[in-house]
């Protein structure tokens, strides 16, 4: 019987555990860096189509990078290459502070290094994702991944925090400070993995022809292809909903810049709550069932929360936004790993990357906020999570793999 204990993945596998808290620790340097960075275009440009671009510049190398470099990631050395790009990473933040801190930084500047660290998580975030399985096996698999949300959540609610005391009492520029010494934590969580030595495969076929390899696979593997569906519609509209919160709050639910922070705290300490329920529990129920009943309750909260007036009621269903949002995600995820081949792994994540972390900032935000701007945000809401809705009835029917799994 496995443990209800969420965080026993942790204690099974040291190197998990390494790398785990090494991750936690970055994400959070990461999101003080994002608040900070939003900041600072402002008050570079004053202009908010640039603000809007230097948060979508790193968005646009993973779509770019994001499939070549999985075939990269299918023919080297996982850890190494995860452990490349953090170091890459780590100087990315370190310019950054440097440039706030003496001054010298520009809106160009800004866009610069935020495209550069989107081309390096081009190869990091399919290398990271594929790696896990490296670190525990395949019974715990779905734990750790659900953990790693977990993790994802609380620096969420713990990053931005931190930030503003940051901004307010030592200054903007130390936000990207502690973000470059967030970096060295990974590396030394990183430093003390140790795995065993297993065959990988070194064909040295071209990209192009390493990824007609990895569409062909995707068309012949039924769960994998209707996964990718769910996970592409879910994740360009479904997290739609994040940017348009500022929106949300001021013309819908009529609240002020305090009102608006509790509203994205009760988005992360849903997703917090999801996760650990999954790490804990997820071993212990259906996984399709699981999938298939998130892929329903999600959209739901959100059509429940296009219909509020008052915050008060947006609390509880940003909460349960939140929970509905990482069961789906992270229990995507999890099924994909467990039903894709090892020699498939990185591109099958490369994908994922593009689908969750790319088109989901480059094309799910501003589609929303385009249809906020001619309907209103209610509407666009409302519209995108029925969407939704239709299409997990109509791809649950289309393939019954994934209620089966």
């Amino acid at each position: 019987m496995s443990s209800l204990n969420p965080f026993a993945v942790l204690r099974r596998h040291p190197n998990y555990k390494n790398f785990w808290i090494g991750q936690t620790v970055s994400q959070v340097g990461t999101w003080m860096s994002g608040m900070a960075q939003g900041w600072l275009a402002l008050v570079l440009s004053n202009d908010p189509l640039m603000v809007g671009l230097v948060a979508a510049a790193p968005a646009v190398p993973i779509i770019l990078f994001s499939l070549p470099a999985g075939v990269l990631v299918d023919q080297t050395d996982k850890l190494r290459l995860v452990k490349t790009c953090q170091a890459l990473m780590l100087l990315d933040a370190t310019a950054m502070w440097y440039l706030a801190w003496s001054r010298h930084v520009t809106i160009w500047w800004l866009l610069g290094l935020s495209f550069f660290f989107g081309s390096i998580s081009a190869v990091e975030i399919p290398a990271r994702q594929a790696m896990q399985l490296d670190l525990v096996n395949k019974e715990d698999l779905r734990a750790a991944i659900a953990l790693n949300s977990s993790g994802f959540n609380l620096a969420r609610i713990a990053g931005p925090s931190i930030a503003a005391l940051v901004i307010a009492h030592v200054g903007l520029a130390w936000c990207f400070a502690l973000n470059a010494v967030s970096f060295g934590a990974v590396l030394l969580g990183l430093s003390r993995i140790r795995l065993q030595p297993t065959a990988r495969v070194t064909s040295a076929v071209s990209q192009w022809a390493g990824l007609r390899e990895g569409i062909v696979y995707l068309r012949r593997h039924r769960l994998i292809a209707g996964l990718m569906g769910l996970v592409a519609v879910y994740g360009i509209l479904g997290g739609a909903y994040i940017p348009l919160m500022p929106v949300i709050a001021r013309e819908q639910l009529g609240v002020g810049a305090s009102r608006y922070g509790l509203l994205l705290s009760s988005i992360g300490v849903g997703g917090l709550a999801g996760a650990l329920f999954l790490a804990g529990l997820g071993a212990r129920l259906p996984r399709g069932r699981l999938l298939r009943w998130s892929a329903f309750a999600f959209p739901v909260a959100l059509i429940a929360l296009s219909t509020l007036r008052r915050a008060d009621f947006a609390y509880p269903i940003l909460f349960g936004a939140g929970v509905f949002m990482i069961l789906n995600g992270a229990g995507s995820n999890a099924i994909l790993q467990h039903a894709v081949d090892d020699r498939m792994r990185g591109r099958l994540m490369a994908l994922y990357a593009l689908l969750v972390v790319g088109l989901s900032n480059a094309l799910g935000a501003p589609l929303a906020g385009w249809i906020a701007r001619h309907v209103g945000v209610h509407w666009a809401i409302a519209g995108m999570s029925t969407f939704m809705l239709g299409y997990a009835a109509w791809g649950f029917r289309r393939w019954p793999e994934m209620s089966a799994v």
